[in-house]
């Protein structure tokens, strides 16, 4: 179709109108099994290989802990004076906790 015969068609008085089928068949492709998009497949190879590599570091980290155990109780050593106050930093680190959640539930509030 040439854009005169376009003009001419568009510019005329007569209504256009669509074919009496065109819902019909419309609604059927909607509808039609091809329609709609295949299912995704579960990434099994990504599962798998993610699953070993996390046994893999699991197994690394087991072994270097075990290596290392002289060694990390020589660098833990300092710290063990902390120990007397360990009872006030847990408590000091709860009152912190409790101010910032309870300081955040009136910006909650406001947001519903």
């Amino acid at each position: 179709m040439t854009p005169d015969e376009l003009d001419r068609v568009l510019s005329s008085e007569d209504e256009l109108e669509p074919s009496s089928d065109l819902v019909t068949n419309v609604m059927a492709a909607a509808r039609s099994p091809d329609a709609e998009p295949p299912a995704l497949r579960f990434p099994w190879l990504r599962f798998a290989a993610g699953v070993a590599a996390s046994g893999v570091m699991a197994w690394a980290g087991t072994v270097l802990l075990l290596r290392s155990g002289p060694a990390l109780a020589t660098m833990t050593a300092p710290l063990a004076r902390l120990a007397a106050v360990a009872p006030e930093f847990g408590y000091a680190t709860t009152a912190a906790l409790l101010s910032l959640g309870l300081a955040s539930v009136p910006r909650l509030l406001t947001r519903s």
